[in-house]
């Protein structure tokens, strides 16, 4: 099996977000020793997690982060991407849980984007937002947020007002 991940890269595990693949060691958890790749999230640098490395199904959940022109690219996309709304609660959540265990970045913003406006539109309308919905909302913010700081060398909080300066700067007509 040969994978396109080495010893100190940055990948984005699963819904854990960002880590640093800190080597290739061989551990016993199950009474025989196997060969695990060690990653260290980036938020937890105190929590180790293993994971398999002739395991196909998890180590397929180690993306590579995002370079920063695949960044700038996902951002000028923003405007344009479809909001992932979908009416029935239940079918909502599991496309949601979908969305958030495969990391398509481009599907978290319209996913960002819906659970927005919904919320927007709850509150306008004197409704609370759906407990399960902010919590979306949260995890996928996290996710993308996370990424872009990394990437970008920003903080967290600090993302949102660079994509927004990014959209306008775009929006903005430039006079030659």
């Amino acid at each position: 099996m040969e994978y396109d991940v080495h010893v100190h890269d940055m990948v984005v595990y699963g819904t854990q977000g960002v880590c640093k693949i800190e080597g290739v060691i061989e551990k016993d958890f199950c009474g025989k020793p196997m060969q695990y790749f060690e990653l260290t999230p980036l938020d937890q640098s105190r929590s180790t997690i293993y994971v398999p490395v002739k395991n196909e199904k998890l180590v397929h959940k180690m993306r590579k982060v995002l370079s920063t022109e695949e960044i700038y690219d996902i951002i000028h996309k923003m405007p344009e991407e479809d909001s992932i709304w979908i009416e029935d609660e239940n079918k909502r959540k599991e496309k949601y849980k979908e969305i958030l265990a495969k990391g398509d970045r481009l599907e978290l913003v319209g996913m960002i984007k819906a659970l927005y406006h919904h919320k927007q539109e709850r509150l306008s309308e004197g409704k609370k937002f759906y407990v399960s919905d902010e919590r979306f909302f949260r995890e996928a913010e996290n996710m993308l947020y996370e990424e872009f700081a990394i990437v970008l060398h920003i903080s967290k909080d600090q993302v949102l007002p660079f994509i927004l300066e990014q959209i306008h700067s775009e929006e903005t007509p430039k006079c030659v």
